[in-house]
């Protein structure tokens, strides 16, 4: 296919790599004149991947419309809270038989809507044309090219199909699922839990502490995706657990490591600058997130006391505390699990 990645960040620039390693035509925009120059002529994303040899065969521009022309297949590898506003600049230069494939893990803040929704809504393309990409994927080690695998879910099994194929590399195994609302759903929740898990390993606190959050994270990312129409099979699998534990347990995931800055005393700036001055998505999504459980009715104590901690100053020490202060109850999965 000819593929076009919309976004030069790390995990975009990974996406763009396995693309051309799959022997797809690859182009690359990037807003940054220098990224633009450096991936042309020393095959390295030196700002954002360093040290990771891209094929030669990947071109990158600084155009919008250079970028997509022709484009077969467009990547929006750009953050959730700023997908919209980008798209509106794209939407007039999309060639109008493209699949849009996103890669956000996010729900807008602003509307509620999760990534595809967005998409569908600025460009008017139908659902069909709209896929989404989630699961245990790190960007650096995919970079590396250490084993891995991925959903790609899309309403029309066919075009996930193309898609899936595009993605088949040698060190990339793409999965395909209809389930766009389990995909995204297990996406954005898991930011939010990885920053809870930062926070307590952070804290001193060890394995059973992240086994348990991760557990009781996922137990709440059921009940949201239940709740909003989503398949429980596909929460159980690598976009939902697959993605979490990744998430949640690496010091290469920037919600877990943001999160670990707070746990030992760091305040969200202090966090942030940590993060070289990259704010996690969690801490964004933690807001949008919370919204939906409210909206749907739905009880997630765990992104409740994140929330509490990122915006309304709950310390992490305090959220312990009234996390395990909670009535004790049964632990049932599914819709009906009393939280």
């Amino acid at each position: 296919m000819r593929a076009t990645v919309m976004g030069s960040g790390s995990w975009g620039t990974a996406v763009a790599k396995i693309l051309a390693d799959a022997g797809n035509d690859v182009v690359i925009w990037a807003r940054n004149p220098d990224v633009v120059e450096h991936i042309n002529t020393e095959h390295e994303n030196a700002k954002y991947l360093p040290g990771i040899a891209l094929p030669a065969s990947i071109r990158a521009v600084g155009s919008e419309a250079e970028a997509l022309d022709g484009a077969e297949l467009v990547v929006c590898a750009i953050p959730s809270q700023v997908l919209r506003e980008n798209l509106e600049g794209w939407r007039d230069l999309l060639p109008r038989d493209a699949v849009l494939l996103s890669l956000a893990k996010g729900v807008e803040i602003t509307t509620g809507e999760r990534m595809s929704q967005v998409i569908k809504s600025v460009t008017g393309f139908p659902d069909e044309q709209i896929a989404v990409l989630s699961g245990p994927n790190l960007a650096r080690e995919i970079a590396e090219e250490q084993p891995a695998a991925t959903v790609i879910a899309c309403v029309d099994e066919d075009v996930a199909k193309r898609v899936q194929q595009a993605l088949a590399a040698p060190y990339f195994r793409p999965y395909t699922n209809t389930d766009v609302v389990g995909c995204e759903i297990g996406g954005a929740a898991k930011n939010v839990i990885a920053l809870a898990c930062g926070m307590a390993a952070g804290m001193g606190f060890g394995e059973n502490t992240l086994a348990t959050l991760i557990t009781r994270g996922l137990a709440e990312t059921i009940r949201l995706g239940m709740a909003m129409g989503a398949d429980i099979t596909t929460l159980a699998g690598l976009a939902g657990i697959g993605d979490l534990v990744a998430t949640c347990s690496s010091p290469l995931s920037r919600n877990r490591t943001f999160g670990a800055r707070m746990g030992e005393g760091a305040t969200l700036e202090e966090a942030q600058e940590a993060t070289n001055g990259q704010v996690a998505e969690g801490v964004k999504s933690c807001r949008s997130v919370r919204a939906l459980a409210h909206k749907y009715g739905v009880e997630m104590p765990l992104t409740e006391a994140v929330y509490q901690v990122c915006h309304e100053g709950l310390s992490p020490q305090d959220m312990v505390g009234l996390l395990l202060g909670r009535t004790v109850k049964p632990e049932v999965y599914g819709a009906a699990d009393p939280a």
